[in-house]
């Protein structure tokens, strides 16, 4: 009996099928980039090992998802072009915004943060308005006037940022005309700059200046102005995976949803912040 060949429509189909599944991954393996230089989100203790809310909420979400998670600590700068290069699957501490959006896909948010501005007690910079109040920038009306006023506050001032984040990108929108943008490799040595008198101002997150205005030696920094979000600020926390990676969303969107229903992002970020940073989200 002679070998028929298969039709080329079947065999297409099976070398589309074969090809499938040599590239199909199970993600029961996941490298976790991390900055480890950001408490409390993520840090590095005394003995070199990684700490913080990002760590302790990374294990617990890879333990839902059925994931050994291999955490990889790194330069902010360098996490995104990172991932894109397969040195990461996950990378933690990833604000959603749309510029990032255009590069990267993101699970919901695991956590919901503000941004705000820190100053020398005795510093340059006079108290900025609605100092711990909540402001939503894309409530224009409302907003616009205060970071007009802000604005004014600044003019000729350096502000000083983390180098690849939104909140630079903010300090840029509205004030870049107005004052000297200094970018940092890391919050830390900002905060040096900024008790130094090397610059005038800082931009971060709110969770971040919480933190650091608890430790000792920094009674001469105040957080001031208000607690904001929105616009291109990037204060929806998510994980970051390259484009695509349809089944590793669909798995750790998963054990972030059972994550929040359950208290545990409330208990660790109390734990690390003082603050509930649980994000509300649409139901699946």
């Amino acid at each position: 009996m002679k070998n028929r060949k298969l039709p080329a429509v079947l065999f297409g189909a099976i070398a589309f099928l074969t090809s499938f599944a040599a590239g199909a991954k199970d993600w029961t393996h996941v490298k976790v980039g991390i900055e480890g230089a950001f408490p409390p989100w993520n840090l590095t203790d005394s003995s070199g090992k990684l700490a913080g809310f990002d760590v302790d909420l990374i294990n617990d979400l890879c333990k839902r998802a059925k994931a050994d998670c291999e955490l990889i600590a790194g330069d902010w700068n360098a996490m995104i072009p990172s991932l894109n290069a397969e040195k990461f699957d996950l990378v933690m501490t990833l604000g959603i915004n749309e510029k990032r959006k255009q590069v990267v896909d993101f699970t919901v948010p695991y956590a919901s943060g503000v941004a705000s501005f820190l100053l020398l007690k005795d510093g340059p910079v006079s108290p900025l308005p609605m100092a711990g109040e909540r402001l939503n920038l894309n409530d224009k009306s409302k907003a616009d006037p205060v970071m007009a006023a802000i604005g004014e506050a600044l003019k000729g001032k350096t502000v000083g940022v983390v180098q690849s984040t939104s909140q630079e990108q903010l300090i840029n929108a509205y004030f870049g005309s107005d004052v000297t943008v200094r970018a940092y490799k890391n919050s830390g040595e900002r905060d040096l700059d900024l008790k130094a008198g090397r610059i005038d101002a800082g931009f971060d997150s709110g969770v971040y200046e919480t933190s650091v205005l608890g430790k000792p030696g920094n009674d001469d920094l105040m957080m001031s102005g208000p607690l904001v979000k929105g616009a291109m600020l990037a204060t929806e926390v998510a994980l970051g995976m390259r484009k695509g990676e349809t089944d590793l969303k669909a798995k750790f969107d998963d054990a972030i949803r059972q994550a929040a229903k359950d208290g545990t992002i409330r208990q660790l970020s109390e734990k690390w912040s003082k603050i509930d940073l649980t994000p509300t989200f649409d139901a699946p």
